[in-house]
């Protein structure tokens, strides 16, 4: 078995400082689907209830809370991240921030953004007086 001396220097800075060597992160992924924007986060181990959300201009924050085992038992390994975690999104002024949804099922936490009606394109009739055209926009 190979030995990763970093993360043997995690484990020890950890151990010595009592906090997490790497920072925690949520891993994310996001795609466009139709005219809305799906944001999926692994929270494996997360209760739904510790998970909050919240919007601030165009800046979604995503907090979430894995529990700190505590007592007498020695860690082996600690890779999870535990204890309060968070990840900022900065969203685009052609999202609907009053619209997201958001949903927890197994592990994972799936936002849905829609795009801002105003963003989407249109078409614009022009009169010429004997038809009409349609311009696309």
């Amino acid at each position: 078995m190979r030995t990763d001396p970093f993360r043997e220097l995690d484990r020890l800075t950890q151990q010595v400082l009592g906090t997490p060597a790497r920072p925690a992160v949520m891993a994310m992924d996001a795609w466009r689907s139709g005219d809305e924007f799906v944001v999926e986060f692994d929270l494996p181990g997360v209760d739904p209830g510790s998970v909050e959300l919240d919007v601030e201009r165009n800046v979604l924050t995503v907090r979430a809370q894995r529990p700190v085992h505590e007592g007498t038992a020695e860690m082996l390994a600690a890779e999870r991240p535990r204890g309060v975690f968070s990840r900022q999104l900065i969203l685009g002024d052609n999202l609907d921030t009053e619209k997201i949804s958001a949903a927890y099922h197994s592990g994972v936490l799936t936002l849905r953004i829609p795009v801002a009606e105003r963003a989407k394109p249109r078409r614009i009739q022009i009169d010429t007086g004997d038809e009409q055209l349609a311009i696309s926009r």
